[in-house]
């Protein structure tokens, strides 16, 4: 088994634990993907597969520690890869169901897309009641502002 193989198996066992586990083991299962996310050795498909997954859990499960972990895992794979906007919309559809706290990690994921589809979503926020969200929401206009203007520079957007 290659790098590869041995990290996609690494996913899929905490995926079907995930599924048959007490919060505190699912919470565990999260985390290990999320370090796997987080060595950006996953191929771009792969790692969206995951992602798309981290974000149902996040909009399905019930208890707040599990949300947010696969929210973190969510938001470590959009620092190592490119993720369209179309694998986490769900995430822009469900945003005023998330808990201040968990607002953060959602503003910064969309933020991360550099996609203009966000930005009525992420605006929204910057009149939120909690000054950590509008911080959070302000940063996510900026950063898919400035990747606008670095695109139409013709450079390229980081």
């Amino acid at each position: 088994m290659d790098g590869h193989q041995g990290l996609t198996a690494m996913i899929e066992s905490a995926w079907e634990e995930l599924n048959g586990s007490d919060a505190g083991r699912r919470d565990l299962c999260l985390d290990v993907i999320s370090d796997v996310l987080e060595t950006a050795r996953l191929t771009p498909g792969d790692a969206e597969r995951a992602v798309e997954h981290l974000v149902a859990v996040a909009l399905s499960d019930e208890g707040h520690p599990v949300r947010e972990s696969a929210l973190h895992a969510v938001l470590t794979a959009s620092t190592h890869y490119e993720l369209p906007y179309r694998v986490v919309e769900p995430l822009a559809v469900g945003a005023d169901a998330f808990e201040s706290v968990l607002l953060d990690y959602v503003l910064g994921v969309l933020g991360s897309t550099h996609d203009q589809a966000v930005l009525p979503v992420v605006e929204r926020f910057l009149q939120h009641p909690h000054p950590e969200v509008r911080r959070e929401a302000a940063e996510a206009v900026n950063e898919v502002r400035r990747s606008r203007r670095e695109t139409a520079e013709g450079g390229t957007a980081q």
